[in-house]
């Protein structure tokens, strides 16, 4: 199983992986145990029975959870253990991996977890953004509970979650996150995470936008740009033409972040989020950032 057709990671970068998250796996076991029996270790560290699912394997099992969405009890047979095993891994490891941030091109001594990271990095080193929001199909709520509607997106008719994801002009993941309902529009959700407040503190940081964002772009005409307004009904044919190329150049400049939504959608959880909703935002930070360690080597 850690075969990279399974955990979509290389050998390398799977072994980089597992020594980067053995520490704090090991503190978060050790703050665990602490807590349940109440008082310090008195014995030696390693003592007591062995785990029946090694830290490696739970680092792999969660790794194909994420890839391919596959039940914790056909995973459960493979390792001969019991699923509740596999699913008390993957609930360990997947924090692990949601909080370690984002990769940046050049810099494998830097991770962005925030957005203010993000446009800290960009004022510093000239980086032009690209900012869009992406959704996923998840599991419809149970009838007559509150905000039930709040999860049916306008645009797919479907219960849905969205992510708001910020890269670079190559496509590279800087930052995934302002998760919401699929209801909500995407510009709400990127000023809930003090976006304009950010414009504001870095005027030197510039980013392209769909449609979607054009109250931002309006606002910080100098900073942000949208795709130009389509002409009236009476326009001449020289401003339908010239609205045409400068939407088509604004595509272009843009396109690139799409892209890296389709990257992150080649993981079969985010195609279709089949766990439980509360646990989407931690799945979908955990396969951005993985996908940020790829893109950050191309």
């Amino acid at each position: 199983m850690s075969k990279r057709i399974f955990t979509g990671l290389a050998p390398r970068r799977l072994g980089k992986l597992i020594v980067e998250l053995t520490d704090s796996w090991l503190a978060a076991e050790e703050g665990r145990l602490r807590e349940r029996r109440g008082h310090d270790r008195r014995r030696a560290p390693g003592s007591g029975p062995d785990h029946e699912l090694v830290f490696v394997d739970r680092v792999i099992v969660t790794l194909v959870v994420l890839r391919f969405q596959l039940p914790h009890a056909a995973l459960a047979e493979l390792y001969r253990v019991d699923r509740s095993t596999v699913t008390r891994a993957v609930h360990e490891i997947r924090p692990l991996l949601a909080a370690r941030g984002f990769a940046v091109p050049g810099r494998p001594d830097l991770r962005l977890r925030t957005l203010a990271d993000v446009f800290s990095y960009a004022a510093a080193e000239g980086v032009e953004l690209r900012i869009d929001g992406t959704e996923v199909q998840v599991r419809r709520p149970r009838a007559h509970k509150p905000g039930r509607r709040a999860f049916v997106s306008g645009k797919k008719k479907m219960n849905t979650k969205k992510a708001t994801v910020v890269t670079n002009d190559k496509g590279r993941t800087l930052w995934a996150g302002a998760f919401r309902p699929g209801r909500m529009h995407d510009q709400t959700a990127v000023r809930t995470e003090g976006i304009a407040d950010l414009f504001e503190r870095f005027p030197q940081v510039k980013a392209h936008v769909d449609a979607g964002y054009r109250g931002l772009a309006k606002e910080f005409s100098d900073q942000v740009t949208a795709p130009p307004l389509k002409p009236k009904k009476d326009a001449t044919l020289e401003e339908v033409a010239a609205w045409e190329a400068k939407r088509h150049q604004q595509s272009s400049e843009r396109i690139c972040v799409e892209h890296a939504n389709a990257e992150h959608k080649q993981w079969r959880t985010l195609q279709r989020f089949l766990g439980r909703r509360e646990y989407f935002d931690e799945s979908y930070q955990a396969v951005a950032g993985l996908v940020s360690d790829r893109a950050a080597e191309r």
